[in-house]
């Protein structure tokens, strides 16, 4: 499902962090079949996978998503290992006003990737900066439309600053991080787990 040429074929800037973007990654059909397949995802905030209900479609991308084959082209990407790395994914629905504030990702994450399962998006707010300090959202380096079938993707450091402008409305995609531990994937989803449990409680929340 996951066009791998299509990853292999970006190009990774790696000053003054190391990142690509590649389009395309997903065919027009594979892409509407995923989308009908979403998850009924109404609020916003990043859900682990494994509490939320999908299609065969997506059960589908996702079995790429944890396919040996891919986690070698991303290695390849960056000149890492990550044979001992656990994979984490998780699921956002919808964005709000305070989504997109700069940020690096914590240290637990070792490689995030972002694929994208949006129409083409012609909105202004949303796409994802990669920024050249923390202060500036308008000092980016790169600018990633999330439009379906883009995949983002940064090896994290310490100056991996990222962000995007306010957007409220929908904005899917599937987030995955090779974590640098289990313990640190274990809480990193303990937290989701425990907001999603929130989100289910408390209708306003």
């Amino acid at each position: 499902m996951i066009d791998f040429d299509a990853i292999k074929k970006a190009k990774v800037t790696r000053k003054p962090f190391q990142f690509f973007a590649a389009s395309g990654v997903l065919s027009a059909v594979d892409l509407a079949a995923i989308r009908a397949d979403f998850p009924d995802i109404q609020k916003p905030g990043i859900f682990p996978l494994s509490e939320l209900s999908y299609g065969p479609a997506l059960a589908q991308l996702v079995e790429d998503i944890r396919s040996t084959e891919f986690e070698d082209v991303i290695a390849d990407k960056y000149g890492v290992d990550l044979s001992d790395k656990p994979l984490m994914i998780t699921v956002r629905g919808h964005a709000q006003a305070k989504d997109g504030r700069i940020h690096t990702d914590t240290k637990a994450k070792f490689v995030t990737c972002l694929l994208y399962l949006n129409d083409v998006w012609d909105e202004g707010g949303g796409r994802l900066r990669m920024l050249k300090n923390p202060d500036n959202l308008e000092d980016y380096l790169a600018e990633v439309p999330p439009s379906g079938g883009t995949l983002a993707s940064f090896l994290r450091a310490e100056n991996s600053w990222h962000g995007h402008e306010p957007y409220v409305g929908e904005r899917r995609y599937l987030m995955f991080n090779w974590m640098t531990s289990h313990t640190a994937m274990e809480r990193e989803l303990g937290r989701h787990r425990f907001s999603a449990t929130l989100k289910r409680i408390n209708p306003f929340a």
